[in-house]
């Protein structure tokens, strides 16, 4: 694999479980995880980065995460690391 982490949300590749997301002709993505992209598309359909942002805190809080640690957590990851990555860099 080319890259170490998903271009959408920043997770190492290596760590998912599906060993990578699929492209629509069924083939491995060497840019996204598979919690990202199936199939060629994203399964999240924010717009731009500060929407995924948003979402990804919901997601986090939702899951029980301590309030502090999303915040601290959020303002650091993605400050400004998640507005580098391929997908949310073009917008």
């Amino acid at each position: 694999m080319s890259n170490t982490i998903c271009q959408s949300c920043g997770m190492p590749l290596k760590q998912d479980p599906q060993k990578g997301a699929t492209n629509a002709d069924g083939s491995r993505s060497e840019l996204y995880c598979s919690y990202c992209y199936e199939d060629g598309e994203f399964l999240c359909k924010a717009e731009t980065v500060y929407e995924f942002q948003s979402l990804c805190k919901e997601k986090m809080l939702a899951d029980g995460m301590n309030r502090i640690f999303v915040w601290f957590f959020s303002s650091k990851l993605f400050a400004g690391r998640l507005k580098k990555l391929a997908r949310w860099s073009k917008k």
